[in-house]
């Protein structure tokens, strides 16, 4: 059986990076898009990963094309955004599908752990989220609308 710790994906830089070096943290898997009307989240999850990072919160953020064109960009010109508007410091990987036969593994992982309204597997949006424990057990799914500091508490409730 896989635990996210089996995944690996690259960063906008280009390097692989193995999800088990994230053992023992918490993670919030996010999927990204640049040009979305949820885009300003981005401001959140910043403030999310500055107010938990040194208790062991880590942001993986996964920029996803898949819905209405909305991050068309180059991984390089993505990491520039991200980093020019919002101050993101929080790992962004290289650009993924999250959907159908071309879906990262890692997100076909997450779908099938955590399903959505009505038990969909499907991403409906930019901005799912995904809470995993220390253990990298899938804690929950949030919708794209889910404001990250909405989020917070639950993440409180996990460092106990």
């Amino acid at each position: 059986m896989s635990k996210i710790y089996d995944f690996q994906a690259e960063l906008l830089e280009g390097e692989q990076k193995k999800l088990s070096e994230y053992q023992g943290k918490i993670l919030l898997v996010v999927n990204t898009a640049s040009q979305c009307g949820l885009t300003p989240q981005f401001e959140g999850l910043e403030k999310l990963y500055q107010d938990y990072q040194q208790q062991g919160l880590v942001i993986l953020g996964f920029p996803c094309n898949q819905f209405a064109n909305q991050d068309p960009s180059s991984n390089e010109e993505i990491g520039s955004f991200c980093q020019r508007n919002y101050g993101v410091s929080f790992p962004m990987f290289a650009k993924i599908d999250v959907n159908g036969p071309t879906a990262h593994p890692l997100y076909q992982y997450l779908t099938a752990e955590a399903k959505g309204i009505l038990g969909s597997e499907r991403i409906k949006w930019n901005f799912t989220k995904f809470l995993i424990n220390q253990q990298g057990e899938v804690i929950k799914r949030y919708s794209p609308i889910t404001k990250p500091e909405k989020i917070a508490q639950d993440i409180q409730r996990l460092f106990g």
